[in-house]
């Protein structure tokens, strides 16, 4: 289906299912960008969870934030619908969409919902078989549709927030969502004792602060507004494989990233200028 964007009426809709987890949400901003490049004249809409719609606030290429209910899907009017997600509630809200072009890719599960399947990143991305970042696997789906191939910019996000924190400062998000992932405590307290900035610890709602907001401050469950802002404004990042590194990459502060079972080629900081990977041993 190539250059169906170019086909697509003037002012047209498109519609972009992106339901969940944060780093997905962060990595999927290039690609938007590259869409609104090459039609800045669409309006683009993305479908997330409330608890992730804060990574598109203030984006220039996201004009409308939906919810992930069937009746906003289908009250938007989208001409083109964009399945980034997979899953079988996406692609019921595909479905839902009632968009004349759906597109999905070929590895999907209910491939009938779908009128355009798009094959895997590999056959679309120069390079053939390879390991593909998160980042490009998504970008290819925009130029398999039609954007002219180029090279994929870092994530981008805004920050109006302002943190107050006095003085230059390091975010530190020692947790993450499965233990595997997550580096010792001890380590990150030695890490953390040894560092030049004040260290901040972020952390969200179920992780235990306990050992860090003795010595430390912590932002425990704040708005991601809140959040973008922290690492927008900090001098260096310290933290797990998980969404807040993702964030720290498109801001492109100094970073040191630690990788459990997870492959960096995967989803490593995207473009960051000064990232540091380490591999837990």
């Amino acid at each position: 289906m190539q250059q169906l964007v170019d086909h697509l009426d003037r002012g047209a809709r498109v519609v972009v299912l992106r339901l969940r987890s944060m780093g997905d949400c962060v990595l999927t901003t290039p690609a938007l960008s590259l869409l609104h490049q090459h039609r800045p004249d669409l309006r683009i809409g993305v479908v997330v969870e409330d608890r992730f719609r804060e990574i598109y606030d203030g984006l220039p290429f996201v004009h409308d934030i939906l919810q992930p209910t069937a009746r906003e899907v289908r009250g938007y009017g989208a001409q083109l619908c964009i399945n980034l997600h997979g899953g079988t509630r996406s692609a019921i809200l595909t479905a839902a969409s009632g968009a004349r072009f759906r597109a999905g890719f070929g590895h999907y599960r209910q491939q009938f919902v779908y009128n355009i399947r798009m094959p895997r990143a590999q056959q679309i991305l120069p390079g053939g078989e390879r390991t593909v970042h998160t980042a490009e696997h998504v970008a290819s789906a925009m130029f398999y549709l039609g954007v002219p191939q180029q090279a994929i910019p870092r994530a981008i996000l805004h920050a109006s927030t302002q943190p107050e924190t006095g003085g230059e400062y390091a975010v530190v998000h020692p947790f993450a969502s499965a233990a595997l992932k997550t580096w010792a405590v001890e380590n990150f307290l030695q890490a953390m004792s040894k560092m030049e900035q004040r260290p901040v610890v972020i952390a969200g709602p179920g992780d235990d602060v306990a050992p860090f907001a003795a010595k430390y401050r912590t932002y425990q469950n704040q708005p991601l507004s809140v959040i973008k802002g922290l690492i927008r404004h900090a001098s260096y990042f310290l933290g797990n494989d998980s969404g807040p590194a993702h964030i720290a990459a498109a801001f492109d502060i100094p970073m040191t990233v630690v990788f459990g079972p997870t492959d960096p080629a995967i989803w490593g900081p995207w473009r960051a200028s000064n990232a540091k990977v380490v591999t837990q041993q």
